[in-house]
């Protein structure tokens, strides 16, 4: 929280000398976004003053169209992989299709997520601190058709200074800013020519990575390739007639969600898995379990879990808590059970 208020007041001090020509929506908007733009480079890799610059760009600081009724704030549209909702907005052409948000957070995760694909990697062999190269790559890597969309991004940097949240995130030091001098009062005197602010610049210089020539462009992988891709390396077996994948090291239900073209959250809710992190040899099963198994029943072992159990049998687990009537809070036997995974006629 220390680092937000020395943020807030770099910021403020960044702006005391041109408050009267910032526009205030800008301020409220930064100030109530600028801990997630700070997050999302930390765990994505790219800049927060670039996140803060598109986003106020995209959505007019929250105040466009598709950020009042789609909550999109950075002007994403649907693609053959989007599964989400969708909200239809002339742009370009008319009644052109946006992805459509629960909550204006989910865009901006989303945002990170979308700029992760190969079309963009290339924007990743910059500097964060390189705002400019960024700016530039982005639109080259095809995000906004409108040729000044890297002068417009630079301009809200340098005006709102969002260079100091990439600092910030990178753990780098903020450049001390000028402040407006006090106001002199003299009493009989004449007043005093004021000291000329000190602005302390950096010294480092930017990071260049290499000065090859602008790659070629590579096509990204389509929806169906990314799901081949992941079904090479991971082999579908089957249980109770579903199939489903075995978890390897690195998988989440994000990103196994993203590879296999599904919503994250219905794939968790496949299996039986909302709150759960994913762990290598988890089983994934690749659509819904079933209400009964293959087995009349089986015998639990002491210490054994309800959601393991249930996923080797390929059986959901509300179905086994009802027909054995358990207690929703159970989780893990204590002892030896026998479950019915399918109803026995008395």
């Amino acid at each position: 929280m220390k680092k937000y208020v020395f943020l807030t007041m770099a910021l403020l001090g960044a702006m005391s000398m041109s408050a009267q020509r910032l526009n205030p929506t800008y301020l409220d908007y930064i100030a109530h976004w600028k801990e997630v733009a700070v997050q999302n480079q930390k765990d994505y890799g790219i800049p927060a003053s670039i996140i803060m610059a598109q986003a106020l760009l995209e959505s007019s600081a929250g105040q466009s169209e598709l950020a009042t009724q789609a909550n999109n704030h950075f002007g994403i549209k649907c693609s053959g992989a989007w599964m989400g909702g969708v909200y239809y907005h002339d742009d370009e052409t008319a009644g052109e299709c946006f992805r459509r948000y629960y909550d204006a957070a989910e865009s901006f995760k989303d945002h990170a997520v979308f700029l992760q694909k190969p079309r963009y990697q290339s924007c990743f062999e910059i500097a964060v601190e390189d705002y400019e190269g960024w700016a530039t790559r982005l639109r080259a890597c095809g995000y906004a058709t409108d040729k000044l969309y890297p002068q417009k991004l630079i301009k809200l940097i340098e005006d709102y200074r969002l260079d100091t949240l990439t600092l910030l995130a990178a753990g780098m030091a903020v450049p001390a800013v000028a402040t407006a001098p006090k106001p002199q009062q003299p009493a009989q005197q004449p007043a005093k020519r004021p000291l000329k602010a000190t602005v302390v610049h950096r010294t480092e210089p930017i990071m260049v990575i290499h000065n090859d020539p602008e790659p070629p462009y590579v096509v990204p992988p389509t929806a169906k390739q990314e799901r081949d891709s992941f079904l090479c390396s991971h082999p579908k077996k089957k249980c109770n007639g579903i199939a489903y994948v075995e978890a390897r090291e690195g998988d989440t239900y994000a990103n196994v969600a993203f590879r296999l073209n599904v919503l994250e959250r219905e794939l968790r809710e496949d299996n039986d898995a909302l709150g759960r992190e994913l762990k290598p040899g988890d089983r994934i099963y690749l659509s819904g379990k079933k209400m009964q198994g293959e087995n009349t029943y089986v015998w639990t072992a002491p210490g054994m879990s309800l959601w393991v159990l249930c996923q080797e049998e390929g059986v959901r687990m509300e179905a086994v808590q009802k027909i054995n009537e358990l207690d929703p809070s159970i989780r893990v036997f204590r002892t030896r059970q026998k479950l019915y995974l399918r109803k026995v006629k008395e």
